[in-house]
């Protein structure tokens, strides 16, 4: 069965001071606050090409979460009607800073 490629994009990186209210709390054994997941930019773009393999820079962490639904429009698989078809909206798991992602089948 061919496999489409699929673009995805960076949606929003979610500011950790909206999961708690501005009080974020600090990153384990540090002084230091949580801040805005820094393996991305808003707006960045990365293709899975039609062999399925993770995008160079792209989270392993992340790619673990959303690969099932790149594998859905990579195969010719829908959301629908969520979504428009092609299309899926998904994100990373990681509670304290998620990533939102908009991906959609390219051929």
């Amino acid at each position: 069965m061919a496999r489409s490629r699929v673009k995805i994009k960076v949606l929003k990186r979610v500011d950790p001071s909206v999961i708690f209210d501005g009080d974020v709390p600090n990153r384990p054994g540090t002084d230091e606050k949580y801040t805005v997941c820094t393996a991305y930019q808003d707006d960045s773009e990365f293709i899975v090409e039609s062999n399925g393999v993770m995008p160079e820079g792209f989270c392993s962490w992340a790619w673990r979460d959303v690969y099932k639904d790149v594998a859905v429009l990579a195969f010719g698989g829908d959301f629908h009607p969520w979504v428009e078809k092609g299309v899926a909206i998904t994100c990373c798991t990681d509670g304290i800073r998620p990533v939102s992602f908009l991906m959609e089948r390219l051929d």
